[in-house]
């Protein structure tokens, strides 16, 4: 298994930058899409009827009136919010709009297989990816703050590899056998952005995609000094927390930064339920208490970082389609790792040995035992079926 620390597979013409979640990154979104003069993608998970999604919506549209060529794919469970108005209002616009996994007329019924990742492709070369969907929840506005997160903003090879992922998944979405007729992406000028190298990681396990789940394997049995993940629903499977405790047993600092309020309370009573073993396994474990964490973001030895759609969870590695880029730049990761240790010292609560063990009583981990079981159900029946391709 080659390591992620090593520049191999990566592509070294791109241009990165990092976006905090909320204003920042839809302002980049709107940016890119007003800018757009030949094709935009956009696939996401939650696309909302709401100010936020309407502001895209918008923007869309008039790209659209500009002719240029819109694709628009949603996850069918996650957007069930995205009204048939504005369905209807989309593709009354020339804007080619598709499901992914219509929940009742899938080609294959996988109910748990769901479009996770978060990306969009504007004009072949430029790209967003990270793990903010679209809505009032992960925007800035008057009366809430942006739930916690991150995206890359990216220029170059990635993106056009990309764009061509893109195309490939929305001519594949759909149900039926009388799909719309697929598109194929125009070539695109091979002009160089930057020199960072970026490495496109996808994880979509009944196609035999696992990527990103061994990156992190990868990463973890071969980092040398300090580790930190930030990650919503952070319930890692058996084979990543023996990844975990072997890093920690070696000396490398690992630090777990966590949701202390979640919008999930069985995931989050699940999750508690390991936290026994994360400090038992002198893993340093930190709660964000600001807001909701929703960010899935890595970073190892001031090196290497990983951001996007993927959590830290059995759901992530082996049923969801999730897409991460993971860069190996030593001033992007050192950046990184500041924001991450500003969030730990100003909106993070550590928990310890001490703490947790001291006020966890006999009914809470009872509870946190059987939210986690019910989980770990709630998977088995959702993904039971799931047969991997070649």
């Amino acid at each position: 298994m080659t390591s992620p620390l090593s520049s191999e597979g990566y592509t070294r013409h791109n241009s990165v930058r990092l976006l905090r979640g909320g204003q920042p990154y839809f302002d980049a979104m709107l940016e890119l899409i007003n800018a757009a003069a030949s094709t935009i993608h956009l696939q996401v998970y939650i696309f909302e009827k709401d100010e936020t999604g309407r502001r895209i919506v918008d923007a869309l549209l008039n790209a659209a009136s500009r002719k240029v060529a819109v694709y628009l794919l949603l996850d069918a469970y996650g957007s069930q919010q995205f009204s048939r108005q504005w369905v209807a209002e989309v593709k009354a616009a020339g804007i080619h709009f598709r499901w992914f996994e219509p929940l009742l007329r899938a080609s294959h019924f996988y109910f748990g297989r769901r479009l996770h990742h978060k990306v969009m492709v504007v004009d072949g070369d430029k790209a967003l990816v990270g793990g903010v969907n679209i809505s009032n929840r992960y925007n800035d506005l008057p009366e809430n703050h942006a739930w916690l997160d991150w995206a890359v903003l990216t220029g170059g090879e990635a993106a056009r590899q990309l764009n061509t992922i893109c195309f490939n998944i929305f001519n594949k979405a759909g149900w039926g056998k009388k799909k719309n007729r697929n598109y194929r992406p125009a070539p695109v000028e091979g002009k160089a952005k930057g020199d960072q190298l970026v490495r496109v990681r996808r994880e979509d396990w009944v196609r035999s995609k696992s990527e990103i789940s061994r990156s992190y394997l990868s990463m973890l049995a071969s980092a040398e000094e300090e580790v930190v993940l930030l990650s919503s629903y952070f319930l890692p499977g058996p084979q990543m927390r023996r990844a975990l405790a072997r890093a920690a047993q070696r000396g490398v600092i690992v630090k777990v930064i966590a949701a202390g309020k979640s919008d999930v309370w069985l995931a989050k009573a699940a999750e508690r339920y390991l936290y026994r073993w994360l400090l038992k396994n002198n893993i340093r474990l930190f709660e964000y208490q600001a807001n909701i964490l929703h960010g899935k973001i890595s970073t190892a030895d001031c090196r290497w970082t990983t951001v996007g759609s993927y959590n830290v969870n059995f759901i992530s590695a082996f049923a969801s389609i999730e897409l991460n880029l993971e860069i190996l730049d030593d001033q992007f990761a050192v950046s990184l790792k500041q924001q991450l240790d500003t969030v730990i010292a100003e909106d993070c609560v550590p928990i310890t040995s001490e703490n947790w063990l001291s006020r966890e009583h006999l009914g809470q981990r009872i509870m946190q035992k059987l939210a986690y079981e019910t989980v770990r159900l709630i998977f088995f029946v959702f993904t039971f079926y799931f047969r991997q391709g070649k």
